[in-house]
This record gives C-alpha cells, structure tokens and sequence, in this order.
C-alpha cells in the first residue's frame, strides 16, 4: 500500500499527458459540430461543450477517489444499471421503434452506454477474487457469462444489436486478460457461426436491410444503401487535405445523413481530407496505447481488467464506427468517442476514462478481496 496523499497531491499525480488528449480530441468534436450546423454553435455544438464541461470534473472526482472503494462498489453500481435497464424495458422512452431511453429530469439518459462501464467493473470484480487456476474451469466462468448475459439480452430486446455486440466483445476483453484459454473463445466463436442461419432468421426487418444495403447498396441508392453511398462520396470528395472548414458540399447541403452523431468522421474526413482523418486516427491510437500502457503497469489485477475493458471500449467504438463509415461494415448505432454529438455517449466516455486515470494514479496499490 502507498503513503495516503492529499487531494492537490492526487491531482497534480493524474496522466496529464493523457488528459490533454481528451481535451484535444473533444475540441475536435466541437469544431465539426460547429460546422456541422453551418457555422453556429446552436444546437449541437454548445450543448456538447456544456455536456463536457460539466462531467470533466465528474472525471476528475472519480479518478482521485481510492480504487479500493470502486473494487467495492463494482456489484452495487452493475445491479443499479441493471435494474435502469429493467425501467427502461418497461417504462422507457420509445423513440424509431426503439426503447432506449429513460427520462431523468429534462435529461435522456441511455443506460445501455453506462451498462458497457458498468460490466467491466463487475468483471473486474469477479476474476480479482479468482485464482488463475480457477480462471480455467467452466464452472467458474458460469457467475460472469451470466452478468454478460442479463444485460445483453435487454440491450437486445430494446433493440440495439450494435450496442449489444460492442458489450459482448468488450466483455470478452476482459476474459481473455483474465487469463481464459484461447480454445474457450474459438468454441464459441465457432457456435456463433453455426447459429448464424438461427440469427438471422430473428433479425429485425430494418436490421436485415442493413445487412443487404452493406452487401449492394448501389442496390437501392435512395433506401437502404443511401446512407453509405453518401458517406462514400463525402470521403472520396475530401481527398488528401480535404475541401476546407465549413466547405463540405456533401454535409453542409445535408445530402449526409447523422452527420452530427454516427456520421462525424465523414464530415471530419470530408473537409479535413485523409490528412484530418489520419491526425484523429493517430490520436485515438495514442490514447489506445495509454490505456493498454495502464493495464500493464497496474500492480492489482482490478485495476488492469479495468484498465483492459475501458481500453476496448474506446477501441471497439472508434473502429466500429470509422469502419462503418468507410462501408467495411453495416450500418450499426456506434457513437465516435468524444466526437460525435450525444448527451449519455459523452458522459460514459469521461465517466470511463475518470476510471482509466483511476487505475493510473493507483498503479501501486495492491489489496486483496
């Protein structure tokens, strides 16, 4: 255990290098949703710089407080979610045929995003109390599959299948860096394609369309394959230095869909060109390498399953998305971190890389159960 230190003592031992990068990447954002509104800071620029301001103490607060109090909170704060999740099933905000939300206040929150963090917590959690021996047998592994499972099946059922498939990946991170066998994750990647024919068959109608319009979306230029056609030209168009700021035909005449949310690299791509979309890349990867860079120098094994899953958020989230938008992959609803517009996306992202700075500033502790 290391000496107490005070609050100023904590702050000033944060990864600043690492939170300058946060702020950088999150001014990015607000540029493009300044030009994303044709120049105006209404609507969605200024509430993205209020949304920031406001949960980057939150971040703050939560990277000082001790780890040891989080290990122990881990199951309360699932079980909270969980049951948001539950409220939002029964009771929640239906908005395009799906049940996502719930009301707090004036606020729409979406608890599925904070599921992510909070799964990874409790995983975190569960393999610190277990042996590396004990890692390897299946009725050790039963408890964590089912924490996976609850949530992903009303993630599921709301429904939101990237969000789902972002949770499962994520989920298996923290598997494999709790030391799960390899043959364990090829078995049930091997019944996952097996299955493929029964998933398929309980798809959702619009969720098939995606499928096809990924497959051929010069198929139905004007339906299922017009949001990637746009988006397609929207990046060729920005060539290599791009059309310029607020010079972006494809997004300024609104002929790209979500341009604000799902569709902000293209924008970014588009006026910036493969210089600005390389320079995003490369800091993404940047803090990438900062968060496997924490999960390696940790001393306690919460703090590095923590470190690892936050970690795969960030990247299942940026390569979903940059992918998606390149048409290497349908269509899902998968938010760019920090940059895309989004009131609940924001205040996951720096509620999750509070915990990231957590498990750095705490690298030297070690505790038991």
């Amino acid at each position: 255990m290391i000496k107490s230190r005070s609050v100023l003592q904590k702050i000033i031992g944060l990864s600043w290098p690492l939170i300058i990068l946060i702020i950088i990447m999150a001014s990015i954002g607000f540029a493009i949703l300044y030009s994303a509104a044709e120049g105006s800071f209404y609507p969605w620029a200024s509430k993205q710089m209020i949304r920031f301001a406001a949960f980057f103490p939150v971040m703050i607060l939560i990277a000082i407080i001790d780890i040891r109090i989080w290990f122990k909170a881990a199951y309360i704060i699932y079980f909270i979610v969980l049951m948001a999740l539950v409220f939002t099933e029964l009771f929640g905000t239906t908005s395009m045929g799906a049940t996502r939300w719930i009301s707090v206040g004036p606020f729409n929150v979406q608890p599925s995003e904070l599921m992510k963090v909070c799964l990874v917590f409790a995983l975190a959690h569960y393999f610190h109390n277990i042996s590396p021996v004990n890692v390897g047998r299946v009725t050790y592994l039963i408890p964590p599959l089912i924490m996976v499972a609850l949530p992903a099946g009303l993630i599921l059922k709301q429904p939101d299948l990237g969000t789902t498939l972002i949770m499962i990946a994520v989920a298996g991170a923290v598997f494999f860096a709790a030391g799960v066998k390899v043959w364990k994750f090829v078995l049930v990647i091997v019944a996952g394609i097996v299955s493929t024919p029964f998933l398929w068959m309980h798809l959702h109608d619009y969720q098939k369309k995606r499928v096809f319009g990924f497959l051929d979306p010069e198929g139905d230029p004007m339906g299922t394959g017009y949001n990637i056609l746009q988006s397609k030209i929207a990046i060729g168009s920005g060539g290599f230095s791009g059309k310029g700021f607020l010079q972006g035909t494809q997004s300024q005449l609104s002929f790209l869909p979500e341009k604000q949310t799902d569709f902000i690299f293209t924008m970014l791509t588009e006026e910036f060109g493969f210089i600005g979309g390389i320079t995003v890349i490369a800091l993404y990867a940047i803090i990438l390498a900062y968060g496997i860079f924490i999960a390696a120098i940790s001393k306690n094994h919460f703090g590095r399953l923590m470190a690892v899953g936050i970690t795969s958020i960030l990247f299942f989230h940026v390569f979903i998305n940059i992918a998606m938008v390149m048409g290497m992959i349908p269509v899902v609803g998968a938010p760019l971190p920090l940059l895309s517009y989004g009131g609940t996306i924001m205040m996951t992202i720096l509620l999750a890389f509070g915990l990231l700075l957590n498990v750095s500033l705490h690298s030297e502790e070690t505790f038991g159960r």
